[in-house]
């Protein structure tokens, strides 16, 4: 089995903890697992089944990728930006913290947080699909409709863990794979569709060079099933895209409640209105409102 090795060095102030948080939401540690020094990850990349294994060290990241079958062309560079990904390396919190310093509203909310990152799935068809699961149920739930697509639909690599899922594999499944797994048809049929569309190659998830979001999104929102708030929800989890604006994310609302001390919820005009005026760092502002629901009083 083919062995690739990484170093990585971690900035300073560098939050392991809520990494090592955000890989541990499946308890059952299907594709993901909490090691005593770190993290191993499970993901399908060209056909193949391929083990992240990270282990930290005060400043390091120490990478692994164990691939079952043979290193492919640019393999090793494409794997390395899904490092980055899970270790949430992609958006510089600084210039948010800057920004925030001298905002009555915001400052309180970065020195809660120092050094707040943004973690993020594996790929872009990995959030993609994660966000379509999730959409509209609760948590727990989600996390088991999680797991079983996962299991439905990945690899089991050499090591045991299983592999989230390419486009490809997924588009081999059929309705009642995912229905019959208390999938909802509509939600089954949007995850199918995706696949189908991005295996097809009738829509590519790569993003241009200069790094637009533009194009991708229009093409996104003409998949039937996937919505403004998806779209966003993906170019924060799967792009590391620095300027998603959440207005239409529930627990968004209710920190932004809490921040305005006002006794209901903005609606979603209104809060896309207010976060408007923190671009282009509105994916790390949702971060911190999300945190602030957690913050203790």
């Amino acid at each position: 089995m083919p062995l690739l090795h990484w170093t990585i060095d971690l900035p300073a102030g560098y939050r392991r903890d809520d990494v090592l948080a955000f890989h541990a939401r499946d308890t059952q540690a299907v594709a993901e697992q909490i090691t005593a020094t770190g993290l191993r990850k499970g993901i399908v990349h060209g056909g193949l089944a391929v083990l992240l294994d990270v282990e930290f060290s005060d400043t390091q990241a120490i990478c692994r990728a164990g691939i079952d079958g043979d290193e492919t062309a640019g393999m090793r560079g494409q794997l390395h930006g899904a490092l980055l990904n899970i270790l949430g390396l992609r958006i510089d919190p600084a210039p948010f913290a800057q920004l925030a310093a001298s905002d009555v509203l915001l400052a309180p909310l970065v020195l809660r947080s120092p050094g707040l990152r943004i973690v993020q799935s594996a790929s872009p068809f990995e959030a993609l699909t994660w966000a379509i699961i999730g959409q509209q149920i609760n948590l727990s739930f989600a996390i088991s409709l999680r797991r079983t697509f996962i299991e439905q639909g990945g690899r089991r690599h050499s090591s045991g863990l299983w592999c989230y899922p390419e486009a490809a594999d997924v588009a081999q499944l059929n309705i009642d794979d995912l229905t019959s797994r208390k999938f909802s048809r509509a939600k089954a049929e949007t995850v199918l569709r995706l696949a189908q569309l991005v295996d097809g190659g009738q829509l590519s998830l790569e993003l241009p060079a200069s790094g637009e979001v533009e194009a991708i999104s229009q093409a996104l929102l003409a998949v039937k099933g996937i919505g403004p708030w998806t779209v966003n929800y993906a170019l924060l989890r799967g792009y590391g895209y620095a300027d998603c604006s959440l207005h239409g994310d529930v627990a968004i609302r209710a920190a932004l409640q809490k921040l305005l001390g006002e006794e209901s919820k903005p609606d979603m005009a209104r809060t896309e209105q207010w976060l408007r005026q923190y671009r282009p760092h509105r994916t790390m502002l949702a971060a911190h409102l999300w945190a602030s629901l957690h913050a203790s009083a």
